[in-house]
């Protein structure tokens, strides 16, 4: 049966890597020589076992994760997390005090779900619009803050960090999920690193924990003991039922990033496609704006508005819809800030990168 091609921009859940797909659909009935498929095998079983400890272990090899680390993947997505981080380490110091880094909506609902669980300091003034990520010359750390936890890429605002922050001291949390294993990172400057898989490594339903062992058993005794790391960590993240068809596909996904070169292998690709579709709108002479600092644009999630500043609802919809008719979809911007959003995971090919780039480049052609 023949299928229209498509090029899925969406952020997320987002498109996974054509062999991995066509790997899970022909597996799908009969999981190697089980007779059953992962849908139906027990969390117990020993082919089971063996799926997570190869995921867990690509894991490992991918990111260079030192040996004084646990990996852990749970359910609950990036919005657990935000429960599950001050839950388990806010606790790390008598003041129950955390800093945050409020740079986006994601770090903002994060250091709002914190501020039940003690006292929260955003450290830098706050930002008229999530634009821009505020020098550090500016912040206002506190020395005996438990952690400082920041979010390295902004899915909805297009702003990603190019540089690890400084906590002179507190353990460092950071919420990756949407740049997870796009490019080389250094685990062992942080405590705590957590991803939604949904974006670059996998499908929903899974995300992943890397937590330093010298802060497990340090939850509070409010904490439900599904989110509590140090229970999960004994248990080989297997206290509760896992998302084990999620796990299944990350494993896959990250075979696949390791055959085609690891995470320096998807950092320049990655640079390459944000290069395309930013080359086109610093050369539209206006008519492409995007709102967010050069120097901490996204090379995940280009965001951009036609026409203007604001937008030009009209012509934003013409563009809209005639990407649709060329096969491009969910590229319309979040609710909360409009314009265009063009995400450009792992699993989007350089190719699909620049039809989007000859697209707007006509586009604009022909509205002059």
């Amino acid at each position: 049966m023949e299928h229209k091609q498509t090029i899925n921009f969406g952020a997320g859940p987002a498109k996974l890597p054509q062999p991995v797909l066509r790997q899970a659909q022909k597996e799908l009935l009969h999981y190697r020589d089980t007779g059953i498929s992962v849908l139906e095998m027990s969390h117990r079983s020993s082919d089971f076992a063996r799926i997570l400890n190869t995921t867990t272990d690509l894991l490992k090899e991918l990111l260079d994760i030192p040996d004084n680390y646990k990996v852990l993947l749970l359910q609950g997505g990036g919005c657990g997390q935000f429960s599950a981080v001050p839950l388990n380490l806010i606790g790390l110091k008598e003041d129950r005090r955390a800093d945050y880094l409020v740079t986006g909506n994601w770090s903002a609902a994060a250091a709002k779900e914190a501020e039940k669980y003690g006292k929260i300091n955003i450290v830098h003034p706050k930002l008229d619009s999530y634009t821009k990520i505020p020098d550090s010359g500016c912040w206002t750390l506190n020395p005996s803050a438990s952690y400082l936890y920041y979010c390295s890429n902004e899915t909805v605002h297009g702003v990603e960090y190019n540089f690890i922050p400084e906590t002179n001291g507190p353990v460092l949390v950071c919420d990756m999920s949407s740049n997870f294993l796009s490019r080389p990172v250094d685990v062992s400057k942080f405590g705590l690193i957590f991803a939604g898989a949904q974006k670059n490594v996998g499908c929903a339903g899974v995300t992943v924990v890397i937590v330093r062992e010298d802060l497990l058993g340090h939850s509070m005794k409010e904490c439900p003991v599904i989110l509590d790391y140090k229970t999960q960590a004994d248990m080989n993240s297997l206290y509760n039922t896992p998302p084990c068809f999620s796990i299944y596909i990350m494993g896959l996904v990250l075979e696949w990033i390791k055959n085609n070169g690891g995470s320096v292998a998807m950092e320049l690709l990655n640079k390459q496609k944000s290069t395309r579709i930013y080359d086109v709108i610093s050369a539209s002479n206006g008519f492409y704006v995007c709102p967010v600092e050069e120097a901490c644009r996204s090379r995940m999630n280009v965001t951009f508005h036609i026409g203007n500043k604001e937008g030009d609802k009209t012509l934003e919809k013409k563009f809209l819809d005639g990407a649709t008719q060329r096969g491009m979809m969910s590229l319309k911007g979040h609710r909360s800030v409009g314009g265009m959003r063009a995400s450009l995971y792992n699993a989007v090919t350089l190719e699909e990168a620049e039809a989007l780039a000859s697209y707007m480049k006509e586009f604009q052609k022909g509205q002059q």
